[in-house]
C-alpha cells in the first residue's frame, strides 16, 4: 500500500474524504444524495446550469429524490452543487455519471466521458480515486481515462487510483434503490478496486468486487443485454399469438406459473428509458471491433425497434373495422413516459407511435399524469386533461404506458375502441379492444 492509498483509506473510513459527483441526472443526483447521507460532504458538478439552480433552491427533478431528502442537505452544506469544475481540485474521489447516448449510426457516443476526463485530468493531482459509472464498452475505463489521467506522470494504484463501477438504477422503483442494489466494481489494480469498494461500502448495501475494470463494465452490457434479448422474445411471441388468435398475455402467465426454468418478460411498444434500448449496441459495436458477430443481441434490437411500427398496424385495423382511415382520426395515447408512474421520456417508444400515427395524417393527443408537458423538434405537446365526453369524441385511445393514476377500465367504458398495448385492461374481453 502506498502512502497515498493509506491516505485516502483513512479519510473515507473517517468520513473525511470530499466525494464529488460529476454529471448530475438520474444516475448522479441519487449518488450524490447518498454520499451526502452517508456522512460525506458531497459536491456535483453539471454543466446544465437549469439543473443546478433547481438543486440550489432545494428542488429535485428525479422522482427518485424527493425534495425532502435533498433540500437540509444543501441547507446545511452536506451537498454542494456547482457548474465549476475547479471544486474537483479539492475532491477526494470523482464518480463520472455523465450520458453515453448513440450517434445515429448506432455506434457509442463517448464524447462526455472524454469531456469529463478532460476537466478531471486539467485539476488532478496524487490521492484521488476516479470511478466511471457511465455505461460503456468493455475496455473504454483502461482506454479512454487511464492514458490520460496518468499522463502527468502519477502512477496508477500508488498516486492515484481508477475503477468502474456500472450504475443500476432503475427509475420508479422504490424498493430497489441506489442504496440497496448490489454494487459491481472493478479496478484497474487490485488497490484501485479496494479503494472503490471502500467508498461504496459506506454508502451503499452490497458491493460485489470483480477483477477488473473490463469485467465489470462487460456486466452491465449483459445485464440488460439480457433484457432486451428476452423483451425480444416476448416481443416476437405477440406477433405470433396475434397471427394465432391467442392472447399472449395469458400464455405468459400461466407459463410464468412454472417453478423452475421460466422467468416471464413481457411484450410492449418498444424499448425506452436509458439502458436497455442503448447497451446492446455498444456490446455489438465492441463484438464488431473483435471481428465477432453477435447475431442474437442484433436480432434481438431489430425485433424491439419495430415494435412501434406494428402497434399503428394494430391501430390501422381498429379505425378500418369503424370504417374510418388513419388520416383525420383523432387518437389520444394515454402516457408518453417509457414506463409506468414515472416522468421519463428518454428513448419511449410512445413518442415514435405518435410520430408514426402523425406521418400517416392522424391528429394525436395525449394524456400523462407524471408528463404535463415536453417537446420534440419544434413541436410542443401538451397533456389534455380526461373526462367521458372528452374521451368519447376520439376516434381510438392508444395505451402506451400503463401509470397507476388512470382508471383504464372507465376508459373502456367511453373510448370508441381502444389499442392496448401494455394490458392495462388485464382479462377484460370486450369486441371494441385490441390488444397487443
Amino acid at each position: 500500500m502506498s502512502e497515498w492509498s493509506e491516505r485516502l483509506r483513512t479519510r473515507i473510513a473517517a468520513r473525511e474524504a470530499r466525494t464529488a459527483v460529476v454529471g448530475l441526472g438520474y444516475v448522479g443526483l441519487p449518488l450524490l444524495a447518498e454520499l451526502a447521507r452517508a456522512g460525506f460532504r458531497a459536491i456535483g458538478i453539471d454543466t446544465d446550469q437549469r439543473k443546478i439552480a433547481s438543486l440550489q433552491a432545494g428542488r429535485s427533478y428525479v422522482l427518485d429524490v424527493p425534495d425532502a431528502a435533498l433540500a437540509p442537505a444543501i441547507g446545511e452544506g452536506r451537498i454542494e452543487v456547482s457548474g465549476d469544475f475547479d471544486l474537483l481540485r479539492d475532491a477526494d474521489t470523482i464518480n463520472i455519471c455523465v450520458p453515453t447516448p448513440l450517434r445515429k449510426s448506432k455506434d457509442p457516443d463517448v464524447s462526455y466521458i472524454l469531456r469529463a476526463r478532460d476537466a478531471i485530468k486539467a485539476r488532478m493531482g496524487p490521492g484521488k480515486l476516479v470511478i466511471l459509472e457511465s455505461t460503456t464498452y468493455p475496455g473504454s475505463t483502461e482506454e479512454l481515462l487511464l492514458p490520460e489521467l496518468q499522463d502527468g506522470g502519477l502512477a496508477v494504484g500508488e498516486d492515484f487510483f481508477l475503477a468502474f463501477s456500472p450504475e443500476r438504477v432503475d427509475p420508479g422503483n422504490a424498493v430497489h434503490t441506489t442504496r440497496t442494489i448490489p454494487k459491481v466494481v472493478g479496478g484497474v489494480t487490485p488497490t484501485c478496486t479496494a479503494l472503490a469498494s471502500c467508498l461504496y461500502e459506506a454508502t451503499v448495501e452490497q458491493v460485489v468486487p470483480v477483477s477488473s475494470p473490463r469485467v465489470a463494465e462487460m456486466v452491465k452490457l449483459l445485464e440488460n443485454t439480457f433484457r432486451s434479448v428476452n423483451i425480444a422474445l416476448a416481443n416476437e411471441m405477440a406477433l405470433l399469438c396475434d397471427r394465432m388468435g391467442l392472447n399472449v398475455w395469458e400464455v405468459i402467465d400461466a407459463a410464468a406459473t412454472k417453478p423452475f426454468g421460466f422467468m416471464p418478460f413481457y411484450p410492449g411498444p418498444g424499448l425506452g428509458g436509458h439502458c436497455i434500448p442503448i447497451d446492446p449496441f455498444y456490446l455489438t459495436w465492441k463484438a464488431r471491433m473483435t471481428g465477432f458477430e453477435s447475431r442474437l443481441v442484433e436480432l434481438a434490437a431489430q425485433i424491439n425497434a419495430s415494435m412501434p411500427t406494428y402497434v399503428v398496424n394494430l391501430v390501422r385495423r381498429a379505425l378500418n373495422e369503424q370504417r374510418k382511415p388513419v388520416a383525420g382520426s383523432r387518437i389520444l395515447l394515454l402516457g408518453v413516459a417509457y414506463k409506468e408512474n414515472i416522468d421519463d421520456l428518454r428513448e419511449s417508444p410512445a413518442l415514435d407511435v405518435l410520430r408514426l400515427l402523425e406521418e400517416d395524417g392522424a391528429e394525436v393527443e395525449y394524456h400523462d399524469p407524471f408528463v404535463p408537458a415536453f417537446t420534440v423538434g419544434e413541436s410542443e405537446y401538451r397533456s389534455v386533461a380526461l373526462s367521458p365526453e372528452r374521451i368519447g369524441g376520439y376516434d381510438l385511445i392508444v395505451v402506451t404506458t400503463a401509470h397507476r393514476e388512470i382508471d383504464y377500465a372507465a376508459l373502456l367504458a367511453a373510448a370508441p375502441a381502444v389499442v392496448d398495448t401494455r394490458n392495462a385492461l388485464g382479462g377484460t374481453d370486450d369486441p371494441k379492444l385490441y390488444r397487443l
